[in-house]
Parts: C-alpha cells; structure tokens; sequence
C-alpha cells in the first residue's frame, strides 16, 4: 500500500506494480489473438516507464513530430504515425522515426505518399465507417462533418497505388462488444477494399484493463477477423488503456470557504489545468476515502483549483469526518490523459511525477518550477 506521507503535493504517482498488470494482460491478447498492440502516447506518454512498457508491447503510436521523436528516443523503435494532415517542413525529420505513415486524405497521400515509400515507410489511409457509440461529440470522430478519416464514397474500387493499410479509430473507453459491431460497420463499407490491403489498424479506445472487460469475446474477435482476412496484420493502438486504474495525483486541502452555503476545500492544482478531462469528458474523478456522492448527515465538500478561472472546481463528495486545512486528498485514476493535457494556465506549477516501485519505495521523477511555466510563453 502506498505511503502518501511519503508523497510530494501535487504528484502524479505511478505504481509500476499496477502498469505491469495491465502489460501482462495486453501482452497475453497480443499472444492468443496474434496481433500487434502498440502504445498511443496521446493517452500515455509517461517515458520514465518505457522501459517496462517495451517488454510487453510491440511499439508506439503517435500523432506527431514531437511523439514519433519521444517514441523513437526513449522506447527505441519507429513509430506508427497519423495526423489529420502534415508539415512539409517537419516531414522529412518525421519520417526518420516513422515505420508506418497514415494519411487523412487523397491529397495528403498524393502530396507526401510516394516520399515515404521511397524512404521504405508503409502507407495508409483513415477511414470513417460512419459508426460510432460514443456518446460525447468532442469524442467522436464519425459525426457529420468529422474531418478525420474519409468515407467509403472518396475511395474508388482500387486502393490508391502503394497504400498498404487502413487505419479505423471511433472507439473511446469501449468494450468489445462496440468493437464488434464497428467492425461489421467497417466490413460492410470497406469490406472489398481489406484484401487489397497488408494491414488493418483498428485504432486505440479499447478499454481491455478495465475490470469487466470480456478478454475472450475480444480475442474471439480477433481470430475470426484474422481468419475472414489471412492477408492482415491486425494493430490495436489502445492509451488509455495502458495507464488504466495505474496511480493518483496527489493534492492538499490549502483553505475551506463557505461559498453560500457550499463548504469548498481549494487545493493546490487545478481542474482546468492538470485535469482537464474532467471539465471536458466530463465525468467525475474518484478521491480516496471519500463518498462518491454526497450523503445526507455527512460532512460534504467542493472541490476548487488554484486558477482564477470560475469553472475551476469539481464535486461535491462526503466524507465520514470534517476536512481540515492541510489534509491530503488523493484523486484516483490520475495517469491515462493527464499528464499529456497539463497547462501551466494561471502560472499555476505543475504537479510532480512519481512512482511507486514495486518494491515499496517511491522514486520522484520530476519537479517543474518557474522555467516551465516562461519556456512554453
């Protein structure tokens, strides 16, 4: 168990005890279902722990220049790279890290396509099967007027020339079940186009660390897709995932207000700056030792950041006695989209990262101060 007296405040804390479960698991898919899962730094990209992360998975994915970079340099292979569209001054150095390139449209392909291949790059295009179950339009790529991926009806009979893949992504936190019937939605508009191809990427949002997720149905999946498509070499490009339920951020009670009859504990970090899913998503983060919801009778809180920003806050939660000034609060499932999204808005620090090693010690990773707040101005 951890010792958050041991803890900076605020922290993102890491137990590579818990990454590592979630590792075995992705690495036993990969295994029975014979396919390929590559890390999507979007989610997690957390590279004090790629030493483990290359064990177990076969790469990374990224969605630019500065991610095919911190894949290459510290997980030590080429990336799978997509992007809505490309820099022709970032492209060259691009593809120095890049295994497989996908491309958003005909005229990115056209522009860029037969550069990578010379440079020995397998190409391929997004597609958009026009299915998607994710309820929260930010999230979701296939609503009208998504600019990510084409539609069955921009892609003739034949592939363009050189294009060796396709790459599907409309899954968010899904199950496998949502995953099989966007492939069966992916089958039905793009089905004639799988045997012209050499691989099949199904993008990242499938949540299998997630407790309940049913790993046989998926692996079922899968095997059958392989077999109905021998020619294909199936990647899956889950981030969440590989930080799911893997640490905390750590934080501190600095005031308690009476703000109209709502008693508000402000903390030292900020919602809208180091976690801004909750605001955008939303959805409401669990803290330890509290009541998710608030009860009747007991001692019930809001939660404010540090910034200025009136929207700063989240709540309410209960608690079985009063907070004080100087109590610890610990948001759980702090790893997956948070340290990638961090702002210094308001000229609020940054948290500190961490880990907890599996051997009941923690190691601080790194502390930001005033440099990293005036470098990003």
């Amino acid at each position: 168990m951890i010792d958050f007296s041991k803890i900076p405040s605020p922290c993102y804390v890491l137990e590579d005890s818990l990454l590592r479960k979630n590792l075995e698991l992705m690495q036993y898919v990969q295994q029975q279902a014979d396919i390929e899962i590559i890390c999507a730094l979007k989610g997690f990209s957390m590279y004090s722990t790629f030493p483990l992360v290359k064990q177990y998975l076969a790469g990374s994915t990224a969605s630019s220049l500065h991610e095919a970079r911190l894949g290459f340099e510290e997980m030590g292979s080429k990336a799978h790279v997509y992007s809505p569209a490309y820099l022709e001054s970032e492209f060259d150095e691009l593809m120095s890290y890049s295994s497989n390139i996908t491309f958003n449209s005909l005229k990115q392909l056209e522009k860029f396509g037969a550069t990578a291949r010379a440079n020995g790059i397998s190409c391929g295009v997004r597609i958009n099967p026009q299915y998607s179950e994710v309820e929260t339009d930010m999230y979701n790529p296939c609503i009208a007027g998504s600019r990510l991926g084409m539609t069955r009806d921009a892609l003739g009979q034949r592939l363009p020339e050189g294009v060796e893949g396709l790459h599907s992504h409309t899954l968010c936190e899904n199950d496998s079940f949502t995953l099989e019937r966007t492939l069966n939605a992916i089958e039905e508009r793009f089905g004639d186009l799988l045997p012209q191809v050499k691989w099949l990427n199904l993008g990242g949002g499938h949540l299998m660390t997630k407790e309940g997720y049913n790993i046989e149905h998926l692996i079922g999946l899968l095997r059958n897709l392989k077999k109905r498509y021998p020619n294909l070499a199936i990647i899956m490009e889950p981030g969440s995932a590989v930080g799911w339920k893997t640490g905390y951020l750590t934080s501190t009670v600095l005031d308690i207000v009476d703000a109209q009859g709502i008693d508000v504990a402000i903390l030292d970090m900020s919602f809208a700056a180091h976690l801004p899913d909750t605001l955008e998503m939303p959805y409401k983060p669990k803290i330890l030792g509290a009541y998710h919801e608030p009860v009747e009778g007991k001692p019930t809180y809001r939660f404010g950041g540090m910034t200025c920003l009136a929207g700063d806050f989240y709540g309410d939660y209960s608690f079985d006695k009063p907070l004080q000034i100087g109590d610890s609060i610990v948001f759980d499932d702090m790893i997956h989209y948070t340290m990638v999204k961090t702002t210094t808005f308001n000229g609020v620090g940054l948290p500190s990262i961490g880990i907890w090693r599996e051997n009941e010690t923690f190691e601080l990773i790194k502390s930001f101060g005033y440099e990293s707040f005036k470098d990003r101005l």
